[in-house]
C-alpha cells in the first residue's frame, strides 16, 4: 500500500469534515430559520441563494470525500498499475489549483490552501 496516497486521502477526508462542521458552525448557523437547510441571509442573499450556497458548500465536502476514496483505492498496488498515473496527475492539479484559489481569494487568511497543497504534495510524492 502506498503510504503517501493514504496520507493524502486522510488529509482530504479530514479537510472535508472540517469544512462542513466549521462552515455549519461559523456561517450557516446564523442563517437558519428552524430547518436543516438555511434560508436566511436577507437583504444580501435571497432564500434560494442561501440554500444553493449551503448545498454547494457541502458538495465540496462530498466531492472531497470521493477524491479521498479514490486516493485510497489508488494506494493499492494493483489499482495504481491500472491508473497509469493519470488519476494522480488529475488529483495533483485539482488540489493545487483549489489551494491556489483559496489562497488568492482569502489572501492567505483561510487555512484551506495549506491542506489542499499538502494533499497535492503527498499525491505528487507518491509517483515521483
Amino acid at each position: 500500500m502506498n503510504a503517501w496516497l493514504v496520507a493524502a486521502a486522510a488529509v482530504v477526508a479530514l479537510t472535508g469534515l472540517a469544512h462542513s462542521v466549521i462552515g455549519e458552525w461559523m456561517i450557516f448557523r446564523a442563517l437558519r430559520r428552524g430547518g436543516v437547510v438555511p434560508s436566511g441571509g436577507q437583504p444580501v442573499l435571497r432564500g434560494f441563494q442561501t440554500r444553493i450556497l449551503w448545498a454547494n458548500w457541502h458538495l465540496v465536502t462530498v466531492l472531497g470525500w470521493a477524491l479521498a476514496a479514490l486516493l485510497l483505492w489508488l494506494a493499492q498496488p494493483e489499482s495504481r498499475a491500472a491508473s497509469g498515473g493519470i488519476i494522480e496527475r488529475g488529483a495533483v492539479l485539482a488540489l493545487a489549483a483549489g489551494g491556489a484559489l483559496v489562497l488568492w481569494s482569502n489572501r492567505g487568511r483561510h487555512p484551506g490552501w495549506a491542506a489542499l497543497w499538502t494533499a497535492a504534495a503527498l499525491v505528487l510524492k507518491s509517483y515521483l
